[in-house]
């Protein structure tokens, strides 16, 4: 009988594939360098296969096998969880340890709304959350290390089960006393002549901002015009309160707390623009009913989803 690499073994593997540094992968493994190192070097002896290029010095290169290894093993992690998922889910379906990764426009004003209503209804998940820019998490979701995310659409979702939960409208943030402040929405057209504040590269909102100037106002914006970006919505709703320019907020945002103590409002599009608010998970999940469940239970966090009445921006 071939002798089998073990799941820990796979793990050391894959978490040095990820981050390309012993320490680190140790660090997240919960074990010494020591101990990963042994282990990698086990599973080596084990394959009889050279998986790390160890002439390179201190770099973590793996040779073009280790690669094709360490993708394998993903897909071998991910059966053997599916197959204690699948007999956890069938005894008690909605237990156990749920890690739900949330992007940063979206998780400081739903996860305090996420968080309770989980614990009344679901007591026995065991939540862990997670907050990064979308296609990181796309790639922790791809490695089985998050369950569920929380994003918004559209997005590069490619490989990924998702569903849609409801629609965020976009609307204008506007320093006090500016003249569009006096309107009772802001005409698309309008924002071709102010100077527009973005997030930084990497954040979905800031495409779906170029996005709504693009295809609305027919004008796109240059290099010139991007002299603000900002790394958080806090940041943002701050710049504009110094007027340095004007943004667009999803409702979400807005109907927290984000412009409290600020010199900020906010008006209306005349011409609903929005993001979708939805889920995602690995297809042939065995958790996949318990996951449309939780997507039932998030949907009454927003509004109700009008589809045909308001096409999201693309």
């Amino acid at each position: 009988m071939i002798p089998l690499p073990s799941p820990q073994q796979l793990r050391y593997l894959l978490t040095l594939a990820e981050m390309r540094h012993f320490g680190r992968a140790a660090k997240a493994c919960a074990v010494t360098q020591s101990t990963l190192s042994a282990g990698i070097l086990a599973l080596e002896r084990q394959l009889d296969a050279k998986l790390l290029d160890r002439d390179v010095g201190k770099r973590v290169v793996f040779t073009p096998l280790g690669e094709e290894i360490a993708i394998r093993a993903q897909a071998a992690l991910t059966a053997l969880e599916a197959v204690s998922e699948a007999a956890q889910t069938s005894r008690e379906p909605l237990t156990g340890p749920l890690r739900l990764g949330v992007i940063p426009t979206i998780g400081p004003f739903l996860v305090p709304r996420i968080v309770p209503l989980l614990r009344a209804r679901f007591p026995q998940i065991r939540l862990s959350l997670y907050e990064d820019l979308t296609d990181r998490l796309m790639e922790k979701l791809a490695l089985g290390r998050l369950d569920m995310l929380v994003l918004a659409m559209p997005c590069v979702c490619d490989g990924a089960h998702t569903i849609p939960l409801w629609r965020d409208d976009f609307m204008v943030a506007l320093p006090a006393g500016h003249p569009l402040a006096a309107l009772p929405s802001v005409p698309l057209a309008a924002l071709e002549s102010e100077r527009m504040i973005l997030l930084e590269d990497g954040h979905c909102l800031r495409d779906q901002t170029l996005d709504i100037c693009r295809q609305e106002t027919g004008w796109s914006l240059t290099d010139t015009d991007q002299e603000f970006t900002a790394t958080t919505l806090y940041t943002l709703v701050q710049m504009v309160s110094q007027k340095l320019g004007i943004a667009l907020l999803p409702r979400l945002a807005v109907e927290s707390s984000i412009l409290s103590g600020s010199e900020v409002v906010v008006r209306p599009l005349d011409a609903p623009a929005s993001r979708m608010i939805g889920l995602a998970w690995r297809p042939r999940s065995p958790r996949a009913d318990d996951f449309l469940a939780l997507g039932r239970l998030f949907s009454g966090l927003g509004p109700a989803l009008q589809a045909e009445k308001q096409p999201v921006v693309v």
